[in-house]
């Protein structure tokens, strides 16, 4: 069964159409990566997905039926949205005891999530002087106090350092490992690639692209890149014969030939090679071909 199946999601705010006609389905187990550029309609899905947003058209069903059917949904479903919510005032321990407390969680599930998200050290401290990563974290530390088996979580990555970046992958890959189901939205496409089993793309409010990694990344047309000193030449025999080229100086991006297709044609008309490699297209250029769209951290 699956954990999260929405079905032509629709909503238009007016005139603006956020999210037109998105449908996919989350496997247990999985942690599966939403991208979109900003304004791509990502968070408005996501909140449809728990209820905060009413949709124009179509369903979200988490765990067999809407969430707000959900009895204690705070143990089934944790949702990162937003991580500026927290008095500035309390200290990291207290702020997450208030949730827990509203909750009925016990404080020591509060020493436990602390530990988890490695904020034991600074839960005396005041959030107000918390860094962006640390608040996330914390943020994070909310979300998990119901030990939930979803987790939907909006740029979870926002102001954490290359080291808490490394975290976050190695903690979202364990949860994964104990069955739970992420869903996870990002703009940082390099550490996505590394993280998620699945990827969903949407762009101007559609999802444009589905399915896991490994095939996404199989059906993509290598890049055959070489540097020549006669580049100008073999770019016109490349293109006399159909091949998509790109020409910077010497060096050449070529898209149709194999690596081995565009050695042959070098030799055969005399053209000197000093580099010559296929290149498989990454999840950033991925991203780029399908939405067509400009980088998303730009």
């Amino acid at each position: 069964m699956a954990i999260i199946e929405v079905e032509h999601l629709t909503k238009r705010f007016g005139k603006v159409l956020a999210v037109d006609d998105v449908s996919f389905a989350l496997q247990p187990g999985t942690i599966t990566g939403f991208l979109g550029p900003n304004g791509a309609g990502k968070t408005t899905a996501l909140r449809m997905i728990v209820g905060l947003v009413r949709p124009t058209r179509g369903t979200a069903r988490v765990l067999g039926g809407p969430y707000r059917a959900l009895a204690r949904p705070w143990t089934r479903v944790g949702a990162l949205l937003d991580a500026s919510g927290f008095h500035p005032g309390r200290s990291g321990r207290n702020a997450l005891r208030v949730v827990a407390r509203s909750s009925g969680i016990s404080d020591d599930r509060v020493e436990r999530v602390l530990e988890m998200v490695e904020l034991a050290p600074a839960a005396k401290r005041a959030v107000k002087g918390y860094s962006t990563g640390m608040r996330q974290r914390l943020a994070l530390g909310c979300v998990l106090l119901g030990d939930p088996e979803v987790l939907l979580l909006d740029e979870p990555g926002n102001g954490l350092d290359p080291e808490g970046i490394r975290w976050l992958r190695m903690f979202l890959r364990a949860r994964a490992a104990e069955g739970k189901t992420v869903l996870v939205s990002s703009h940082v496409l390099a550490e996505v690639e590394q993280t998620v089993d699945d990827v969903l793309i949407i762009s101007k409010g559609k999802l444009v692209a589905q399915g896991p990694i490994g095939d996404l990344a199989a059906s993509a047309v290598p890049v055959v890149r070489c540097r020549s000193p006669q580049a100008e030449r073999l770019q016109e025999l490349l293109a006399g014969r159909g091949a998509a080229v790109n020409r910077l100086d010497a060096a050449l991006a070529i898209r149709g030939p194999s690596a081995a297709e565009v050695g042959q044609l070098a030799l055969d008309h005399g053209i000197v090679l000093h580099e010559l490699l296929t290149e498989q297209p990454n999840l950033e250029d991925l991203f780029l071909r399908i939405a067509g769209t400009r980088r998303a951290d730009s």
